[in-house]
């Protein structure tokens, strides 16, 4: 960047938080944004062989003295007969009507990943990839500022995400995809293969940090014989991207820089009936023309560049 040139301002609504991998517990951090509707909060970890209950509270800030409102208690317990989740709320100091939710899929010694869901009036909870519980708000959603947990339980990593944009009003409940600090599978330049090629309804989503000093970054669709029909192409140096086809088209999307070091993102693409769309941290940026024919001959997806990954999903 030359001198006196400036940032392109960018809109709350695409920053997104950065993962915390391995929190001491108790774990108390503010929600960047605070919580609204289309906003996800993935948590995973591990629960330990004499966990007696843990809980993640949906804070109205983090003082200690008064204690905060706390909007969404979510309380799994594991000490009884049958693991259970009490959810309730916290308002001025006193406690309201629990909410017991019985049949939950988590035992002692096992990992978990847990989706938290929030929509217009409820939250909805899935427990390892399946729908758990929904809880109706009883503090409004935009007081919530905080996220506290607490108790036996031994984390990974949180995340804090938004809906994917192209299905939403779907009766498909999202899938809280494992985030990953340190995998092989992971290192750079990273292939996954495509077996079917790309159909219309599958989803790619990659998830990383943009390292200190970063000079490109690409994902690359190629077909068997290793040819790129289409790329997606970060460039640092004047701060674009674009869509690449065939090795020299190329189409420049209009949408904020989102690739700053050290700066966590999320992209998504969606195969559609002949074509591409993409989404950034959540946010519909457009889509580009790809033949039917040439998504289905498509058999790997390769990532290459100056960023770390901690989440690739075909």
């Amino acid at each position: 960047m030359s001198p006196g040139e400036t940032l392109d301002p960018i809109p709350d609504g695409f920053i997104l938080q950065p993962p915390v991998f391995h929190p001491v517990i108790p774990y108390v951090t503010t929600i960047f944004g605070g919580l609204y509707a289309g906003k996800m909060v993935v948590l995973q970890g591990v629960v330990p062989l004499h966990a007696r209950r843990f809980q993640v509270d949906f804070q109205c800030g983090c003082s200690l003295s008064p204690p905060p409102d706390i909007a969404i208690h979510f309380n799994p317990r594991f000490h009884t007969a049958k693991p259970h989740v009490i959810c309730n709320s916290l308002q001025g100091g006193q406690w309201q009507a629990e909410a017991r939710w019985p049949g939950l899929d988590l035992q002692r010694g096992a990992s978990f990943v847990i989706l938290f869901l929030f929509e217009n009036e409820e939250m909805k909870v899935s427990v390892n990839g399946k729908h758990f519980l929904h809880f109706r708000y009883r503090l409004p959603l935009w007081r919530v500022n905080t996220l506290g947990v607490y108790g036996d339980v031994l984390v990974k990593a949180i995340g804090f995400l938004n809906i994917n944009p192209f299905v939403e009003g779907s009766k498909e409940y999202p899938a809280g995809h494992p985030f990953l600090l340190y995998s092989a599978r992971l290192e750079l330049p990273c292939s996954r293969a495509l077996p079917r090629g790309l159909w219309p309804g599958q989803v790619i989503i990659v998830r990383g940090l943009v390292m200190q000093e970063p000079k490109d970054f690409t994902l690359s669709l190629n077909d068997a014989v290793a040819r790129a029909p289409v790329a997606l192409r970060v460039s640092f140096a004047d701060r674009t991207l674009t869509w690449v086809s065939h090795g020299r088209r190329r189409k420049l999307i209009a949408a904020p820089f989102l690739f700053y070091p050290q700066r966590f993102f999320e992209v998504l693409l969606l195969c559609r009936e002949g074509g591409l769309k993409l989404a950034l941290n959540g946010q519909g940026l457009g889509a580009t023309s790809v033949d039917q024919q040439v998504l289905e001959r498509l058999r790997e997806l390769r990532i290459s560049g100056s960023v770390q990954l901690y989440c690739v999903h075909t």
